[in-house]
């Protein structure tokens, strides 16, 4: 299929077992987004929710919710649309094998986008912000946001649409200081296209006019949020994974996309911002209330038949994660080409996908020495740290492929080969007050914190312990220590209270440590508030670990000091405890849970499909 709309994909995912109706009357607030979690949890199908309280329109989730279903979505154009951006990553691959690329150029016909009529496209109709399903996803939310929207701005300096920016930025419709139905807020974090566009209409004295696009055919929510090849529009995109061209007009001077669901257009007054959040976020928690820019709406319209589209954004894994798999197969070839040398990166999903970055790299500057150690992989993570949104991570484990395979998606195996092999005096490498994730509140400020490398080459310079080393049984103030994995153990600590204090108990325990000899075989000790917890699953460890601490500050190690500013240890110490100036973590609301079952109980539209 090449879905000409949404209600076209929906229809083809039912007809294929892949989509569920609910029929219930389902409250926007808190209940929509609670069912949702629950079916995606269980690998369950897409939801179609029939009956939205407040609103006429239905509203569909869980589109994306497998890596199965996003690609029976895409079955038609998948691979054409890989063979496209792969020639585009590197050409001469149509030169080495020109029958396998023969049909590229067919594919690429739907690339470019369609001007179509001026004036309102057929089949739409103006309508009011209050009209939309109004979704909250959790309790401490500051209103209802659009969560699967396609932000769509031009360079004021070049206009027209082969120079615009399509992306995924939430929009907060109702809550805060926003006047309903006039204003809504765009949250955008750095490394945003969209933020050049706003800076270059800021210097004009001008305010930015954006359109923001919902639903449509499912390629277009996927384009919003892929990082693609330089100077590869997200329209273009659009137009190859869809199999069919972006169709377009303009209105009142702003760009509607014709076959979007709901567009929303407005305009970004220079340097006027209103309070935006809190939303529960990707990494876990909630992203707090700062200020961003505000969008006074101009027109608001719904296609005939309109179906609000979206998701929940929560801890991963959520159905973003799909996203991820999706992104990496697509263009997971282009990092090569962007960093060489560099084989492999992955962006962690269970640590909220910015905090934390493995890579596999090359280490080719002295083939000719018999002892290693990092040299070229050091470039290449400067480069990694330095590339689009790879620059908003804080923790990078890299290391040379050598002797072995090495997958950073084995995650467990990955870390310890990097742990068997780090010289912890040489091997650890800081940057500090730099850019972190806009939503990580783990650093020193809003989109501050730092960074810090591993790097590992070379033979094995130490056996893991695979339980909880004698050493660190009985430790004073401490307790609860948990193994984890190879090398690695969870120990439970006080509470934190401020960074002074941190220093004074972890160079106690420090000193404890080292006190009763070496401790090799651990080289990572989590400090952490439940150790039972955060030793439980790897996927816990990685949250945790990596979405509450900050290098710079919470790092500490054994026998630590500094060799001509080089900061070196005998043991790694990360304080994961969380902190007072982090955002509390997301927790569902029992009540809602429990208004829910209706729709799972005997009877209901979801019965047997989840178990509650």
């Amino acid at each position: 299929m090449k879905y000409r709309n949404l209600e076209e994909c929906i229809l083809d995912l039912e007809k294929h077992g892949h989509l569920v109706r609910i029929r219930e009357e389902v409250d926007p607030n808190l209940e929509m987004a609670a069912i949702h979690m629950k079916v995606y949890a269980a690998h369950g199908p897409a939801l179609l929710f029939e009956n939205v309280k407040g609103s006429k329109f239905p509203a569909v989730s869980n589109l994306f919710g497998t890596i199965e279903r996003s690609k029976f979505i895409f079955r038609n154009t998948w691979d054409s649309t890989q063979k496209v951006i792969a020639l585009r990553n590197d050409p001469i691959k149509a030169l080495k094998n020109p029958f396998k690329y023969l049909g590229t150029g067919l594919a690429a016909r739907t690339a470019l986008p369609l001007k179509q009529i001026t004036g309102s496209p057929a089949g739409f109709k103006e309508i009011q912000i209050a009209d939309l399903p109004l979704i909250k996803h959790w309790q401490g939310d500051g209103g209802a946001f659009v969560t699967l929207p396609q932000v769509y701005s031009e360079d004021p300096e070049k206009p027209g649409i082969m120079n615009s920016n399509l992306g995924m930025y939430r929009v907060q419709l109702t809550g805060n200081d926003y006047e309903v139905n006039k204003e809504v807020g765009i949250h955008y974090q750095i490394h945003r296209g969209i933020g050049i566009h706003q800076d270059k209409a800021n210097k004009l004295g001008k305010p930015l006019k954006v359109s923001i696009f919902i639903g449509g055919p499912p390629a277009h929510t996927l384009s919003a949020i892929m990082p693609l090849p330089e100077g590869m529009s997200e329209l273009t995109f659009a137009g190859l994974l869809s199999g069919k061209h972006f169709r377009y007009s303009y209105v009142d001077g702003y760009c509607i996309s014709n076959d979007a669901d709901f567009v929303i257009t407005g305009e970004i007054p220079p340097n006027e911002t209103k309070p935006e959040g809190p939303f529960g976020d990707h990494l876990g928690y909630y992203s707090l209330i700062h200020e961003f820019p505000v969008m006074k709406v101009h027109k608001v319209y719904a296609k005939n038949n309109a179906i609000f589209p979206f998701t929940v954004v929560g801890r991963p894994p959520q159905e973003d994660t799909a996203f991820g798999e999706l992104i990496h197969e697509l263009t997971g070839s282009a990092i090569r080409q962007e960093i060489p040398g560099v084989k492999e990166v992955h962006a962690v999903d269970a640590a909220g996908v910015h905090p934390l970055l493995f890579a596999i790299g090359s280490e080719r500057y002295t083939p000719y020495q018999q002892v290693k150690q990092p040299m070229e992989i050091l470039t290449q993570a400067n480069r990694i740290l330095g590339t689009g949104q790879l620059s908003l991570a804080k923790f990078l484990f890299i290391a040379a492929e050598e002797k072995e395979p090495v997958s950073t998606h084995r995650m467990e195996e990955f870390l310890a080969y990097i742990l068997e092999r780090i010289d912890l005096q040489r091997d650890i490498h800081f940057q500090t007050n730099t850019t972190i994730d806009t939503l990580d509140y783990s650093g020193t400020g809003f989109n501050t914190g730092s960074k810090v490398v591993f790097a590992a080459v070379g033979d094995k310079k130490r056996e893991l312990c695979k339980e909880v080393p004698e050493q660190l049984q009985g430790l004073n103030e401490f307790e609860n220590v948990n193994f984890i994995m190879p090398g690695v153990v969870a120990v439970q600590g006080p509470n934190f209270t401020t960074y002074q204090n941190a220093e004074l108990e972890i160079a106690k325990l420090c000193d404890e440590i080292q006190s009763r000899g070496t401790l090799d075989s651990c080289p990572m000790i989590i400090l952490c508030d439940d150790s039972e917890f955060l030793s439980a699953t790897i996927d816990n460890f990685l949250w945790v670990t990596f979405t509450r601490s900050n290098p710079s500050h919470d790092m500490y190690g054994v026998n630590s000091h500094f060799d001509f500013k080089h900061w070196a240890c005998d043991n790694v110490i990360i304080d994961a405890r969380t902190k007072p100036h982090q955002a509390p973590p997301l927790i569902p609301d029992p009540t809602v849970e429990e208004r829910i079952k209706r729709v799972f109980d005997q009877g209901g539209s979801l019965a047997g499909i989840v178990k509650v």
